[in-house]
């Protein structure tokens, strides 16, 4: 039997047709056939150089046979192998998505283990001059910041998992330059939006139920259509959260788990909320809290429910938000009233205080009223009334 080829072992020819050719060893077959990297040039000399280069690529390297398939094959793999059943369906959708729209079409047929550094700058910059699929009112044809670096973080994570697989040498998107992610600002209904958009929802005898009830506990969307009669405590008020809805093309099969493990939680309801769903579980039909109107067999859809609200908020003169938003206004609302961070960290289903505080409190021009009249009050106890910091001698004095 033939000696294993050791892997940075190699050769250099002159070809037939003048140039110089190399190839080195970067790994093994299954049967032990020896795997190449080539490299060619017009000179001796230029071919040494880069030589040298992918020997020091390939060093302590052992590729397998897959490093032949095209990146494209790759991706499918992995969105197979690597993320089917171990992200939600939302999430692996979104990576699909990614992938066949932006990454695909411009470097899905290289093979996955020549993809170079530049190869990945050199497609960031094109998605941000001119990678939108349909043209945007505002932007135009380019990508956003924030969907370029939700792209680099997937293809880092594929190309990641490549590495370690033995399919490529070296993770191309390290050290690559990213546009910062620009998030949509939150936007929470004041007081007296908050009071209108209530009068609204009281008039609808559909969806009354289910907006009121979102208001005032601050569920995601997919786990206040996901809630089962099961899920409630009549007795003791008390609603558990153990699912969230991802999607209604399949129906209740996509039903799935939380966000996160802190997602599973027992909330403690208003009473008036707590009414509500006692009134409504006298007269339920179905499984669901929240039954779809026209196939009550069926969960109410997350795409159905932020149309409505949009409808609402626009029947009402309200601004445009997001369904998420209500969330944001929930939580918000809770600080001002005197909910403290740790308990409704636990009733948003977050790990942590600090996120919840950092993510979903927002100041509102009611909260920055209040505050100025807090402030101007113990400043006044502290100084007098009669005598403020911008005066002397009872006199107004100039700013400097």
């Amino acid at each position: 039997m033939a000696k294993r080829r050791p892997s940075g072992d190699g050769m250099v020819r002159k070809r037939e047709d003048g140039r110089w050719e190399g190839r080195i060893v970067v790994g093994h077959k299954k049967n032990g056939t020896p795997i190449f990297q080539h490299a060619y040039a017009h000179t001796q000399k230029e071919l040494t150089e880069k030589l040298h280069q992918n020997i020091e690529r390939y060093q302590d390297v052992e590729l397998t046979e897959d490093s032949r398939m095209t990146l494209g094959e790759w991706l499918d793999r992995w969105l197979t192998d690597y993320k089917e059943n171990t992200v939600r369906p939302g999430t692996l959708a979104g990576y699909r998505s990614c992938i066949e729209n932006y990454i695909k079409p411009q470097l899905g047929g290289k093979q996955v283990s020549l993809v170079t550094s530049q190869d990945v700058q050199k497609l960031y910059r094109k998605l941000k001059e001119n990678g939108r699929i349909r043209e945007h009112p505002r932007l135009g044809s380019a990508l956003s910041d924030t969907t370029i670096n939700r792209l680099h973080a997937i293809f880092h994570q594929a190309m990641e998992d490549a590495l370690h697989a033995h399919i490529i040498a070296k993770n191309p998107t390290v050290g690559a330059t990213v546009p910062k992610a620009s998030h949509a600002p939150k936007r929470v209904l004041t007081d007296k939006e908050l009071d209108t958009f209530l009068d609204a929802v009281r008039e609808d005898k559909i969806w009354g139920d289910f907006f009121y009830v979102e208001l005032t506990t601050g569920l995601r969307r997919g786990e206040i259509c996901g809630l089962m009669w099961q899920d409630f405590d009549a007795r003791n008020g008390v609603l558990q959260v153990r699912r969230t809805l991802h999607s209604r093309k399949l129906g209740v099969d996509m039903l799935g788990k939380t966000k996160t493990r802190s997602g599973e939680r027992t909330i403690v309801l208003p009473r008036s909320t707590a009414e509500i769903l006692r009134r409504r579980k006298e007269n339920a039909i179905t499984q669901w809290i929240f039954p779809d109107p026209v196939r009550p067999e069926l969960p109410l859809s997350p795409n159905c429910a932020y149309t409505h609200m949009k409808a609402i908020l626009h029947k009402a003169g309200l601004p445009d938000i997001r369904f998420h938003d209500l969330r944001h206004t929930f939580a918000t609302h809770a600080i001002a009233s005197g909910v403290d961070a740790k308990t409704l960290s636990g009733i948003l289903g977050h790990t942590n205080a600090s996120f919840t505080l950092d993510t979903y409190t927002h100041v509102t021009p009611d909260m920055q009223k209040a505050a100025s009249g807090i402030v101007g009050g113990f400043m006044e106890d502290l100084l007098g009334k009669g005598l403020r910091p911008w005066q002397r001698n009872g006199k107004a004095e100039p700013a400097p």
